[in-house]
């Protein structure tokens, strides 16, 4: 009679740990593809603002270069400080590059861990 008791508890046991496996599995899967998902549709708007932004960017960079130009009378010196103004801030982003790894970092860990 214990034994049987004993046998059981432990097969309902082996029951209980087969399912929590499997809710375990099943619960990292939908994690995964929730964090994927946020993190294709984040990329996807990136790249989106990111191209329209780039886009107004180089119009209004062509429309100071000819302003200049015309101030100077002639369309190459304005052409050459708008260049230089784009060098000046590759060069200072690019001395600034370690302090945009920490907000970075907190914001894809806030995503990562937190969710949306």
């Amino acid at each position: 009679m214990a034994f049987e008791g004993l046998r059981q508890n432990i097969s309902e046991l082996d029951e209980n740990v087969s399912s929590y496996v499997e809710h375990s599995i099943e619960y990292a899967k939908l994690k995964s593809f929730k964090i994927s998902m946020v993190l294709v549709t984040y990329l996807a708007k990136v790249l989106l603002v990111g191209t329209i932004v780039i886009l107004a960017l180089i119009f209004l960079s062509l429309a100071a270069s000819f302003a200049l130009g015309y101030a100077m009378d002639n369309t190459i010196y304005g052409f050459a400080i708008i260049g230089f103004l784009y060098l000046l801030f590759a060069i200072i982003g690019y001395l600034f590059r370690d302090r945009l790894n920490k907000p970075l970092l907190q914001l894809f860990s806030k995503y990562f861990f937190e969710g949306p």
